[in-house]
């Protein structure tokens, strides 16, 4: 299941899946299969991204080209300018974000830019890209991109003739195909590099193997028909020369966009009932022999390499390369490829197969169904769930959470009033906090009287820090604390100033295992390394608040150097 004991770590953050995670997409390019051209600006981008956070979302997947089925491959320089400023921006939201690209250039300058993840399509099966990420402190995703059945051939029909006229004609036969083969032996040798020549594979520091790119052998149907229309003897030699000549040979051409587009002539030309079967599906166990065979060995060449295992997460690449049965197969064994210990990520969000089981015909209009699948495979373990309708997303998987897993969390909330009876106002809000729903107050800190902060001429403030424990998402929990807020009389309008007087404020300072970025929420509170108000009430709640918020990677200033320094004590709540 989602809440076991792995983490990820991906760069200044480490994530824990004591619940699943969601991954929004967010595709800044003009021909993405269900949002192309919707987020192509960057500063609509970056809004949308925003957006995402304070729906819900964990980490924010940028994307600079597309990889859907028949896409057009985009140069690293177009990419980079296409995604580096909506990292920038969202970084620095305190946003968790995942750079999508196969570009090692790309990728270094995401990661520059405040990426935490780098998302690779291709597997990491570019020697490049595993050696900067073994230099650098980010997560990475694996991800299965290629064909899972097994090459078959076909065969032509043979029809027995035993009459002496058939013998006699098939020896006169054997004896021209083998004058043919005697004069086409110089040509072969001259294009044998393009015919039979072996896959080479390049090495990693340190000797590591590094396989090729999994995305399929040649079509053998293709093959064959190669061999079978053969030129005459007198014309194959000049064609030989011309295709081995430098000058005249073709560009090399895009894998992943070759791999796709087979991908969707596989696809197109699938017709179930062109033979019988004895199954629905097809056997399970060499497709997933390909997949889990690349996803671990693509994982211990990283590791090798000198990326720790704990930055390593794992995705099974639905729809790339993949049939709709191959991907249901793939679906129904989560729990083996869970089983494999790296965080597990569940990539499916309005594919082509989801599509097929629902009979929805148009991508955007999946949702409710790529829910359907995500919930599939969260029971069985997937960590990670990569969505474009994050709200969407948010909501169902609240919903089922707060039935299905019980999971009290630890959070602090900041109290503060400096208008009417203050104290009166901080027990109030502390009553209703405990009115929250699947949400207890377990314990109090004593009321201060601190100096204002940030707006100096006001009065002084009464604080306090209440312990709860809660079941709800935390930016659910926030909605219900800004509830209490407005029916206490908070002024949150536009007129009222920000850091100004106020009758009771409510801030949600740290909760166990939450990080999250964005314009309504951060996680951990972005100030509560400065606030003698809030660091001086917590001492009463754990030792060494200060310590503790370190190695949970907050800056916490000496006392001197604070703001809202405490100057009294009011009483207990």
């Amino acid at each position: 299941m989602a809440n076991d004991s792995k983490t990820w770590r991906c760069g200044k953050y480490e994530l824990s899946f004591d619940r699943p995670r969601i991954m929004g997409v967010l595709n800044v390019t003009p021909d993405s299969f269900s949002d192309g051209g919707e987020h192509f600006d960057p500063d609509a981008a970056i809004e949308y991204g925003l957006t995402m956070l304070d729906a819900g979302a964990d980490i924010i997947d940028v994307g600079g080209e597309s990889t859907r089925p028949g896409f057009t491959p985009v140069n690293p320089d177009e990419e980079a300018r296409r995604v580096l400023p909506v990292v920038r921006a969202l970084a620095k939201e305190g946003a968790i974000v995942s750079i999508d690209t196969r570009h090692v250039a790309v990728a270094k300058a995401a990661v520059r830019c405040g990426a935490s993840i780098v998302n690779d399509v291709t597997g990491f099966t570019d020697p490049k890209m595993v050696e900067f990420v073994a230099t650098s402190t980010c997560g990475v995703i694996v991800m299965h991109a290629g064909e899972v059945a097994a090459p078959t051939r076909t065969h032509a029909t043979v029809q027995l003739d035993t009459s002496a006229a058939a013998f006699v004609a098939e020896k006169a036969r054997e004896a021209a195909a083998e004058a043919a083969r005697e004069a086409e032996k110089p040509a072969r040798r001259r294009r044998g590099k393009l015919l039979g020549e072996p896959k080479t594979e390049a090495k990693l520091p340190g000797g590591v193997v590094q396989p090729s790119l999994p995305f399929g052998d040649p079509e053998p149907a293709a093959e064959l028909a190669a061999e079978q229309e053969a030129p005459a003897v007198e014309e194959a030699a000049p064609v030989a020369e011309a295709a081995a000549s430098p000058e005249s040979a073709p560009e090399p051409s895009d894998h992943l966009a070759a791999m796709m587009r087979r991908s969707a002539r596989r696809e197109e030309a699938y017709v179930p009932t062109s033979q019988l079967r004895r199954f629905t599906l097809p056997d399970s166990a060499p497709i997933m022999r390909r997949v889990m065979g690349f996803l671990s060995d693509q994982a211990r060449a990283l590791i090798h390499a000198g990326v720790s295992r704990d930055r390593i997460c794992i995705d099974p690449g639905p729809g790339f390369g993949k049939t709709a049965n191959e991907d249901i197969v793939i679906q129904r064994e989560t729990a083996k490829m869970a089983s494999l210990g790296y965080p597990l990520m569940c990539a499916v969000s309005r594919k082509r197969f989801v599509g097929a089981v629902s009979g929805v015909t148009d991508a955007a209009a999946r949702d409710a169904a790529t829910f359907g699948v995500c919930l599939g495979a969260i029971q069985a373990g997937a960590n990670i769930v990569r969505v474009h309708d994050v709200a969407g997303f948010a909501q169902f998987l609240n919903g089922y959470w707060a039935v299905a897993k019980p999971q009290p969390r630890r959070a602090f909330v900041a109290v503060g009033s400096n208008l009417g009876h203050r104290c009166d106002n901080i027990r109030a809000a502390r009553d209703m906090i405990a009115e929250i729903p699947l949400t207890c107050v377990s314990n109090c800190s004593r009321i201060y009287e601190s100096e204002p902060a940030y707006e100096t001429r006001q009065d002084a403030f009464a604080n306090a820090v209440i312990e709860i424990k809660t079941e709800l998402a935390p930016l659910v929990l926030l909605d219900e604390l800004m509830k209490i807020e407005a029916e206490l009389g908070r002024d949150r309008s536009k007129k009222a100033k920000a850091n100004g007087p106020r009758t009771i404020d409510l801030d949600l300072l740290w909760m166990d295992g939450e990080t999250h970025g964005g314009k309504k929420l951060r996680l951990p509170h972005p100030l509560i390394g400065e606030r003698d108000f809030v660091l001086v009430p917590l001492e009463d709640l754990m030792h060494d608040p200060a310590r503790f918020f370190r190695y949970n990677g907050v800056e916490v200033k000496e006392p001197e150097d604070r703001v809202g320094h405490i100057v009294g004590e009011l009483g207990r709540m």
